[in-house]
């Protein structure tokens, strides 16, 4: 039978989300919701979507669900599902909630008592109980409470997909690999001639968006680094699954294949570009990028054929996040990536660089910059031709589109400190 699937997804990223999956099970009736999408699918399409979805946070199966007043409501719930077709009482469990308008004024309690209903199904059925692992789990179990049902689900992934595997160096506030697929994913960007040519990223940090692109170039499955929560779960543990597993991860191996596009990536701090570089590295990725360090307004334009198009990909340091470095900011703290002070003019004085560095390429460049500021393109004195509601975390943000043709920045002032 069929397991009900919902994948969650960041706010903005839905539609995104819904076509990649319709891509990777063309069979598949998906239906796109708030917050994710929702599908039917065996243990084997758990399994290819843990391994293949670069847009999903978590795979969840949906185990039971139902309307609810008050926490003894939940454990029933819970306890008329069958938890042990999916756990031993040997193995170890956590739950974990989350809320939309709940009445209930305790989600711990709320969880404890799935948890209890959990244990208490166990004991009653072998005369044990499973322990609880906060930390590492055998079985998550995921709880979500509206304002009058209930969804219990199992987290078929473990650790959430963003996390690839391959992140060992970071900075102050690294960009999610989701995220960064997502605004890959918004630009159109495939990694081909004809799908967003050649990228640059010249904030690029720890390098999250260039290796996403990199992966993305190369074919690479963004779980092909790590394992999941599923594998040690019954309904995925017998020889027939592990061998079907193993085989969903051979043929995404025999995928990978040369990039047909360049990729750039660059930072003011140095410190970053080496992080970047050993990231790439444990990536799989080191030889499809050319890492360099500079200032953003300085650097020149990546050097590319005339017939390629060119994509800037950026996600600059703001507010909440680290603040933006550049030539206008202090010596002293211009060299790092940490408590960097923020030029009032960087942006426009970005656009005019751009102006000069990049509308000369006869393919063309355009630019696609993330930021919390609505008032971006007036701050850049550029008129955006899209812009694509996306958050990062908890900050609500934008992507927006630049296209870089002579004479883009034309209404620009020369500021008191750039030339001319």
């Amino acid at each position: 039978m069929p397991l009900p699937i919902f994948l969650p997804c960041a706010a903005g990223v839905e539609a995104l989300l819904e076509g990649e999956v319709r891509a990777l099970l063309p069979r598949a009736r998906v239906v796109a919701q708030r917050g994710g999408v929702a599908l039917a699918g065996e243990p084997r399409e758990v399994m290819l979507l843990n391994l293949e979805s670069r847009l999903a946070q978590r795979v969840l199966v949906e185990v039971a669900e139902g309307g609810y007043r008050d926490e003894n409501d939940l454990y029933a719930l819970a306890l008329a599902v069958d938890w042990g077709d999916w756990i031993t009482p040997q193995q170890t469990l956590r739950v974990d909630t989350t809320a939309h308008r709940s009445p209930l004024k305790s989600l711990n309690f709320a969880a404890l008592r799935i948890k209890d209903a959990v244990c208490d199904q166990l004991r009653d059925a072998t005369g044990e109980r499973p322990s609880v692992d906060t930390a590492h789990p055998d079985l998550t179990v995921v709880l979500h409470v509206g304002p009058e049902r209930a969804s219990v689900y199992v987290d078929s992934s473990g650790e959430s997909l963003f996390k690839r595997g391959w992140r060992a160096d970071t900075g102050d506030a690294p960009l999610k690999e989701t995220l960064a697929a997502a605004m890959l994913g918004a630009a159109g960007w495939r990694g081909t001639p004809e799908a967003g040519g050649a990228l640059h990223d010249p904030c690029c940090g720890s390098g999250t968006i260039a290796i996403e692109a990199a992966q993305i170039a190369c074919g690479i499955a963004p779980g092909a680094l790590r394992r999941f929560a599923c594998e040690k779960l019954l309904p995925f543990a017998g020889a027939d699954m592990r061998a079907e597993m193993q085989r969903l991860r051979s043929r995404a191996k025999e995928r990978v294949r040369a990039p047909e596009v360049p990729i750039f990536a660059s930072d003011l701090s140095f410190r970053m570009v080496d992080f970047a570089r050993r990231n790439a590295e444990r990536a799989g990725v080191a030889h499809a990028i050319q890492f360099n360090g500079g200032d953003a307004l300085e650097r020149p334009a990546p050097a590319i054929p005339a017939t390629l198009r060119g994509t800037i990909m950026m996600n600059p340091p703001y507010g909440e996040r680290i603040e933006v470095g550049g030539k206008s900011a202090p010596r002293a703290t211009r060299d790092s990536a940490e408590d960097r002070d923020t030029p009032s003019d960087f942006f426009a004085r970005l656009a005019t660089h751009w102006k000069h560095a990049y509308t000369a390429h006869p393919a063309g460049w355009t630019a696609w910059i993330l930021s919390p500021d609505m008032r971006l393109p007036s701050a850049m004195r550029l008129k955006e031709s899209r812009r694509v509601p996306l958050w990062n975390g908890p900050i609500e943000c934008r992507l927006f589109r630049f296209d870089l043709v002579a004479g883009s920045a034309r209404g620009a002032r020369a500021s008191p400190n750039e030339p001319g």
